[in-house]
């Protein structure tokens, strides 16, 4: 089996869209259409990629970074998420739109690359996901740096089945009213990024 689609096998499996970028991507595809999915999946498979990159490579100084300050990243995540979550709520109703300016599709894309970033728990994954796979060890750096790129393509097949998803469901539920979509978007952002506090007080305690 190549390193490639090992890489892909290992994207679609461990990389199963969920938590708060599942729940942005989804608000964001049904509110400005699918190109708005995709940048925020962008910005997730990027994050997991790196991920994936660190563990492949075995870059202990990143890793033992993520260590010994997960506490203070995960804190920051829940911060983040907790914002969004908040801004939503607050937003007025607006018209659906499939276009969004340069700087607000690049903040799509950088605020699921922030999220996906914070959660320094992704790289456990990937490296128990590449042990499962057998490619831990003995690959060369072109090996590694193949299946990373799996990887990205793996989780962002997810992203896709999302973005193509959900405009359709959005169609048939056209009196769906927008503000009730950011509402249950915002209340559910709000309390995962609580979820983070909670999760850090009791790892503390």
């Amino acid at each position: 089996m190549s390193y490639l689609l090992r890489g892909i096998l290992v994207g679609i499996i461990f990389g199963v869209p969920g938590g708060a970028i599942g729940a942005l991507t989804v608000q964001r595809t049904f509110h400005y259409g699918r190109r708005a999915g995709l940048l925020t999946g962008l910005g997730s498979s990027c994050a997991d990629s790196f991920y994936a990159f660190v563990g492949a490579f075995g870059i202990t100084l990143i890793s033992d970074f993520i260590a010994r300050h997960e506490t203070a990243i995960h804190i920051a995540g829940g911060s983040l998420i907790l914002f969004m979550g908040i801004r939503l709520l607050w937003r007025k109703e607006e018209l659906l739109q499939e276009k969004k300016s340069r700087m607000e599709s690049a903040g799509m894309c950088l605020s699921s690359f922030l999220i996906g970033m914070t959660n320094p728990a992704t790289i456990f994954i990937f490296l128990l996901a590449f042990s499962w796979f057998g490619v831990a060890g003995g690959m060369t750096a072109m090996q590694k740096t193949v299946m990373v790129c799996g990887v990205f393509l793996g989780t962002y097949v997810w992203w896709g089945v999302i973005a193509t998803v959900v405009p359709i469901l959005r169609q048939r539920a056209v009196k769906f009213k927008v503000s009730y979509m950011n509402r249950i978007f915002g209340t559910l952002l709000c309390l995962l990024g609580a979820m983070v506090f909670i999760k850090c007080i009791v790892e503390y305690i």
